[in-house]
């Protein structure tokens, strides 16, 4: 997949597994795939939420993408600073739910999130040089949530090492599927 230089593009990851704040054997194995079979480089840029799992992760698809000059960086407003609220109301609702779920348990936490994750997210976009791509890492599911609160739409729970490609073309911006590599 070419890029245009008129838009700009995220690779919204969500970590893979982990044991605490560091990578699992299973979820270094994982990262080693994705960087195999799923990255669309050239990057400008490798985001972590800064969380170490996050980071660890970035680390390997950098090396995997043969991007060790771009480094990683850290954007903490992408990692909610309410992680237990959203755990507990995660947990409220059931494995796998989904943002419209959570919200009508805490509808102010997902409301006020995702406006805060989005705007976040589309910092992360305005950096970007046109035609540029970054490769961000977070946690589900406040990846959903910067994604509803920049595009306006629900997707799906991820699945860990899952993600979507945000697009931007202007002041627009659409979630897309992230392809596999060609």
């Amino acid at each position: 997949m070419g890029t245009n230089r008129f838009m700009r593009y995220v690779e919204l990851l969500r970590h893979t597994d982990n044991d605490g704040d560091q990578l699992t054997a299973e979820g270094i194995a994982a990262a080693e795939a994705i960087g195999r079979d799923r990255l669309h480089p050239p990057y400008v840029a490798f985001i972590s939420t800064g969380a170490a799992r996050a980071t660890q992760m970035l680390e390997i698809l950098r090396t995997a993408a043969h991007a060790e000059d771009v480094p990683i960086s850290t954007v903490p407003a992408l990692r909610s600073t309410i992680e237990d609220r959203w755990r507990k109301t995660a947990k409220t609702a059931g494995k796998g739910a989904d943002l419209e779920a959570l919200r009508a348990i805490d509808p102010e936490l997902v409301d006020q999130e995702s406006r805060v994750l989005g705007i976040a997210l589309r910092s992360v976009i305005d950096a970007l040089p046109q035609g540029g791509r970054a490769l961000v890492v977070g946690h589900s599911p406040t990846n959903e949530a910067a994604v509803l609160g920049l595009t306006g739409s629900i997707i799906e729970p991820m699945a860990k090492g899952a993600g979507v490609l945000v697009v931007a073309e202007g002041a627009g911006t659409r979630v897309e599927p992230l392809a596999q590599r060609a």
